[in-house]
């Protein structure tokens, strides 16, 4: 076992020099401060009220006060996922500990970087089922890349440090600092920076040449190479480095749900989003490809389908910082491990060196996938029965707004539009639960994105039902002058879980309908609920509203805007695989219904 010692930074102005005399309290509060946080979204209570006490005095923290803790993590979320900085969320004991979980288990699977800092009982008291006590640690020791528990003051300037390095390196994702009560109030010499030790911490970075120099000449040999690309790429800000080495092999580019935008939408080998969902030239490139180039992605199953039919022909090089995902799911011929900004960038060194500079003859390949993609272009139908096509809705939110806004949605229907009709030109522009699927996410989170890069737009793209878990927070973004934009894709039901009772329950609607918008009575009248908590709110049900009710919200910066946009409730999200069969069978459904498209 290895020991790392790990710097730790402090912002200039700040004096890390004699020791002085701090409550741990206080030390949590001096400890974010010196590594550099300016933001952090929580909610008080009993065992976390010592650090609140000094958070009212600090001038280098801004805490934004949530409705709900679990509103505090999504925007820790959107916070990092939209700027690259560590997301912060502070929470007591017990039920405030274990609102978080949510955000938490939706951070790992997102890789986010994020810290959790919870309050915890006396000490003497844990294990006596105490008032508000939950073993947080024990809790969330599988949905984080570690979980600390801090009974004295001393150690709390070191784990906080160690805390944000493991939050921020290696794999991205979330850390949980539980400190208990007496351990917030006992004092002690404060000093900066501490020395942090990190036992076995030594995330690999830089790939091995031999491996990579493999990977260069299978790049070179295929003649049906696809560069499979995940949200890795975004998490390593691989972006540039990942169009340089597309346009130098000139492969063509998939770029997963949580990919979109690491990839200019708009370049000419970008194939579309894979998968379950996904366009049909990405889908079926990857099923017949020769060589799959997985960067930073995880052979997801809304990706791969049946894992064992996907991509039969295809040998796998996999590229990811985090070894345990290389051949979890498939074996890869060439792994390697390493951060994606450094591998790339050696990649197309070797491929290059390897090819003399010139890249490999892919015109059959190409022509194959540009006919598919003539032939297959995305698209939907109007609805029949009067109402909004939402993808319209949600095309027109991108068109209006630009590539320089930030898109925070939901999950279900709505995220599914929004990931294919917006177009992604850069990174970190397109937030969303990939992983978990976590209904709620898109308020929050675009809250915590519009705090953390107040000059752009910020749009949360939400289901009706997805907005109903989280809009308390609306109020935490008048009272906080965080002018987020809201389009609730109003479908009256629960969209994605009704489109599958329509395709495999014979139309059986179990609990589906939330009666929130088609008929006479609206239970929740969305335009009152955005009224009622300070925001403009707007409904628009024709589609000659449209234009003029996203421009209306572009212009309004002095409080949120809720535009409900009345949809169909029949419009469904096409392509689709459905679960757990091959991705061949879009090939199937194309060569044994002539009258195949994205329809139907």
């Amino acid at each position: 076992m290895t020991t790392e010692s790990s710097p730790v930074p402090s912002p200039a102005g700040l004096n890390t020099g004699a020791p002085e005399i701090l409550t741990g309290a206080q030390a949590v509060v001096r400890s974010l401060e010196l590594i550099g946080i300016t933001d952090v979204f929580g909610l008080p209570g009993g065992a976390i009220l010592p650090v609140y006490d000094p958070l009212l005095d600090s001038r280098r923290l801004r805490h934004i006060l949530v409705r709900h803790e679990q509103g505090a993590g999504h925007a820790a979320e959107g916070y990092a996922s939209s700027s690259g900085k560590l997301g912060v969320a502070i929470a007591t004991s017990g039920p405030g500990a274990t609102n978080l979980v949510t955000a938490i288990a939706d951070a790992h699977m997102d890789s986010v970087p994020m810290l959790a800092i919870t309050g915890q009982v006396f000490s003497n008291l844990m294990g006596t089922d105490a008032f508000q006590e939950a073993d947080i640690v024990g809790i969330t020791m599988p949905i984080t890349k570690h979980s600390f528990l801090v009974k004295r003051p001393e150690e709390i300037p070191a784990t906080i440090a160690a805390a944000v390095h493991i939050a921020t390196t290696g794999r991205p994702g979330p850390v949980l600092v539980d400190i208990t009560k007496d351990a917030q109030q006992a004092e002690f010499a404060f000093s900066w920076p501490p020395k942090v030790e990190l036992p076995g911490y030594r995330p690999i970075t830089k790939a091995h040449g031999k491996q990579v120099q493999a990977a260069a000449q299978l790049i070179a040999d295929a003649k049906r190479p696809v560069l499979y690309v995940g949200g890795g790429v975004i998490r390593s800000r691989a972006s540039e480095e990942l169009l340089a080495l597309a346009e130098a092999t000139g492969a063509p580019v998939v770029t997963t749900l949580m990919a979109r935008g690491a990839f200019p939408d708009s370049h000419r080998q970008h194939l579309g989003m894979p998968g379950m969902h996904g366009t049909v030239p990405a889908v079926l490139a990857l099923q017949e490809a020769d060589l799959l180039v997985a960067l930073g992605s995880r052979f997801d199953d809304r990706v791969t389908g049946k894992a064992a039919l996907f991509a039969p022909e295809a040998k796998v090089v996999h590229v990811d910082i985090d070894p345990a995902e290389i051949s979890k799911i498939r074996t890869a011929d060439v792994p390697i491990v390493g951060d994606l900004k450094d591998v790339l960038v050696d990649l197309l060194a070797a491929y290059r060196d390897t090819t003399s500079g010139q890249a490999s003859d892919l015109a059959e390949w190409w022509a194959t996938l540009d006919g598919l993609r003539e032939e297959f272009p995305l698209g939907y139908s109007q609805p029949s029965d009067g109402l909004l096509a939402p993808q319209y809705v949600i095309e027109r939110i991108g068109a209006l707004t630009g590539p320089e806004g930030v898109y925070a949605a939901g999950v279900g229907q709505h995220q599914m539009w929004a990931a294919q009709f917006i177009k992604y030109e850069r990174p970190n522009s397109w937030l969303n639960s990939g992983g978990a699927g976590t209904m709620g996410y898109a308020v929050p989170a675009a809250m915590g994105a519009k705090v953390a890069e107040p000059d752009r737009v910020v749009w949360a793209i939400d289901g009706d039902g997805c907005f109903q878990m989280t809009n308390q927070e609306l109020a935490t973004c008048t009272l906080n002058e965080i002018p987020i934009k809201v389009a609730v894709i109003n479908n009256s039901s629960l969209g994605m879980v009704r489109q599958w009772q329509t395709l495999f329950y014979d139309g059986r609607y179990s609990n589906t309908d939330l009666n929130t918008g088609h008929d006479s009575v609206r239970v929740p009248d969305f335009v009152k609920l955005a009224e009622a908590y300070g925001a403009l709110g707007i409904r628009v049900t024709k589609p000659e509203e449209v234009d003029d009710a996203i421009k209306l919200a572009l212009e309004t910066n002095d409080r949120p805007v809720v535009i409900d946009f009345v949809v169909s409730a029949d419009a469904m999200v096409w392509p689709m695989v459905p679960q757990g069969v091959s991705n061949s069978y879009i090939q199937y459904a194309r060569d044994h219904a002539p009258a195949f498209s994205e329809e139907d």
